[in-house]
């Protein structure tokens, strides 16, 4: 599209409700929001490794008005390892800037202070299929990988696991704090997640897990 044409579409897009869960979801995970106009206006970017191709094209087909081109392979750095990863942006548009504020101090990305206010369990969702997982086969708790944030954003996020019910605490690694499940509340998160999780995703929520002892 020509560039006046690009702005007057942009005047037509408003954010669903889905699509804000979404947002929310994806930016506590890998996600990130970048500005060229000093904060006037957001795009979001989307990221993610070849294996999950899958997520990414439901992502772009939920954001796909914001979208003006499909995602695209290209060369990513994972920990020093080389990676290929799909990846697509969002149009920069006033809307996203909220999200901004929210979600970025001097650059740097953070847990909002208002996350239980907005947070849903369809925000959940998005945020585990980011960037979460089981513990391991053999145990029912759930692992998010939060190592980018610091301990205030972490304990932000576990009043909002706990808002839903969910038993859940800090579990400290040699790269930073990841949040932990217990498996007592395997079955609560399963169902409160289970609606919104993508068929190519699902094998990181099953539906019976190998023992039927809660795993702390």
């Amino acid at each position: 599209m020509r560039s006046r044409t690009i702005e007057a579409y942009k005047t037509t897009l408003r954010l669903t409700d889905v699509q804000r869960d979404i947002v929310v979801g994806v930016l506590l995970g890998d996600a990130h929001l970048e500005t060229q106009n000093g904060g006037r206006s957001y795009r979001l970017k989307v990221e993610q490794g070849h294996r999950h191709a899958d997520y990414v094209r439901h992502l772009y087909s939920e954001l796909r008005e914001w979208v003006l081109t499909p995602p695209k392979q290209k060369m990513g750095k994972t920990k020093g390892v080389i990676t290929l990863n799909l990846a697509f942006q969002t149009v920069s548009h006033e809307e996203l800037a909220s999200y901004g504020s929210l979600f970025y101090r001097a650059r740097r990305k953070v847990v909002p202070e208002q996350i239980r206010d907005i947070a849903t369990a369809r925000t959940l969702a998005y945020w585990f299929m980011d960037d979460g997982s089981m513990k391991s086969r053999q145990s029912k708790g759930v692992i998010f990988n939060t190592q980018a944030y610091d301990s205030s954003d972490i304990r932000r996020l576990i009043d909002v696991l706990e808002g839903f019910g969910l038993e859940a605490w800090e579990r400290r690694q040699s790269d930073g704090i990841q949040i932990y499940v217990s498996g007592s509340s395997y079955e609560q998160f399963a169902e409160l997640v289970g609606p919104y999780v993508i068929e190519a995703m699902r094998y990181k929520v099953p539906l019976t897990r190998r023992t039927q002892l809660p795993k702390r």
